[in-house]
């Protein structure tokens, strides 16, 4: 898990396909599909990546107060079923001067594609944001990177 100096660096950057920044903390799909597409690491990077629940886009923190519920209901996306492989994860709290962080962090799966609910899901930039996407809503480019990157993982 990363420290809070890592934690504070990732607020004061931009969002990116290894941070997803959210005020909610009842959109169980978006985390599902984050974590999912965290797992798959389409650009390869080999690092984690993290969902910070209690953020807005810009970096400020909403004032969130994480409570012992929230984090166990985001460790259970874990083992629900609904993400195929299981993925490396770990949840933590972070308190800060303007409020509390929940942060997933998920490391990049050995056996990609990770599906959420039978999708696979990537991370891909869109004009101004970076947006999950369904692997089969995917360019024929992206899937093929998905799937060398798997084989890949296979052959080792």
């Amino acid at each position: 898990m990363l420290s809070q100096e890592q934690l504070l660096a990732l607020l004061s950057e931009l969002e990116s396909d290894r941070v997803e920044r959210t005020i909610s903390t009842n959109k169980v799909n978006k985390f599902g599909e984050a974590i999912c597409a965290f797992a798959n690491d389409l650009p390869g990077h080999g690092q984690a990546g993290y969902l910070l629940l209690g953020v807005h886009n810009n970096g400020a923190l909403s004032g969130l107060r994480v409570t012992d519920e929230l984090l166990q209901r985001l460790g259970a996306i874990r083992s629900d079923g609904n993400v195929l492989p299981q993925p490396a994860m770990s949840v933590a709290r972070f308190s800060l001067d303007g409020g509390d962080v929940a942060v997933v962090e998920v490391l990049p799966s050995d056996m990609p594609p990770v599906r959420y609910r039978g999708q696979a899901w990537i991370q891909v930039f869109l004009p101004v944001m970076w947006r999950f996407k369904a692997l089969a809503d995917c360019t024929a480019r992206q899937r093929r990177r998905t799937f060398q990157r798997a084989t890949a993982i296979e052959t080792r």
